[in-house]
């Protein structure tokens, strides 16, 4: 379920796809659109996407199927605040209230969450990216494109973090100065935690994941996630 392309985190959260063959060739990289680097990626999730039981996925990914005839039906999947239709078998996401198609991120996102997906209970219990499955190899990256940004952005702006969270509909925890909990995919829970500098200690943020996730998600699309809901949260504190 792999996305290939090395994703380059710089200030600000703008990110450059590296090609591996173009490392060391003393070659400016030519632009890719989202579609050339991810396509790969999505056309392999939708080739695997017809070997699924949509009834028994619906079940283990907790969410609904509805079917048009025995061979065709779609899952309505609630994701980041907007809910997509994905059509079953041909793995096509669409937004389910104007029918738009999903960027190619999101598809590949809910392809592999229904693809994944295996029914385990939530675990209730937080746990750091470097916790789950191969994260630890890619933990300083992932702290780079999410909890660093974070912290940079609110580690003296308490009021915006909570406004930004709140605008995305988090719902309080609590622990550290202020926490919140997203419930990014109906069993893809994330926390994110604000620790404000003070005399003693300089300013931490973190996003957290339920201990189950990866019955549910690769880890490089949590890390996919993690970075998706820093950005937002820190866009919204920013309008807010």
């Amino acid at each position: 379920m792999g996305w290939a392309p090395i994703c380059v985190m710089h200030p600000g959260g703008a990110s450059h796809m590296i090609d591996p063959h173009e490392v060391g060739t003393g070659m400016k990289a030519k632009p890719r659109t989202p579609e050339e680097t991810y396509g790969p990626a999505l056309r392999k999730a939708q080739r695997e996407f017809p070997g699924l039981d949509p009834h028994e996925t619906a079940v283990r990914a907790a969410v609904r199927y509805e079917a048009h005839g025995s061979e065709h039906g779609s899952f309505q999947i609630p994701f980041m605040g907007t809910t997509y239709s994905v059509q079953w078998p041909e793995g096509i996401v669409q937004r389910a209230a104007d029918l738009g198609t999903a960027d190619v991120a999101t598809q590949i996102l809910l392809l592999h969450y229904l693809l994944t997906s295996d029914g385990t209970p939530l675990a209730s219990k937080w746990i750091a990216f470097r916790n789950l499955p191969g994260g630890l190899g890619y933990d300083a990256a992932f702290q780079k494109r999410a909890s660093a940004r974070l912290t940079q952005a609110f580690g003296s702006e308490l009021t915006s973090f909570k406004a930004g969270a709140r605008a995305l509909g988090g719902e309080s925890l609590t622990f550290g100065d202020a926490s919140f909990l997203f419930r990014v995919l109906p069993r893809v829970w994330l926390a994110v935690v604000l620790y404000t500098a003070d005399q003693e200690f300089p300013a931490e943020g973190n996003v957290l994941f339920d201990a189950a996730a990866s019955h549910y998600l690769p880890t490089e699309d949590l890390a996919v996630i993690g970075g998706l809901l820093a950005g937002r949260i820190i866009k919204a504190g920013r309008t807010g």
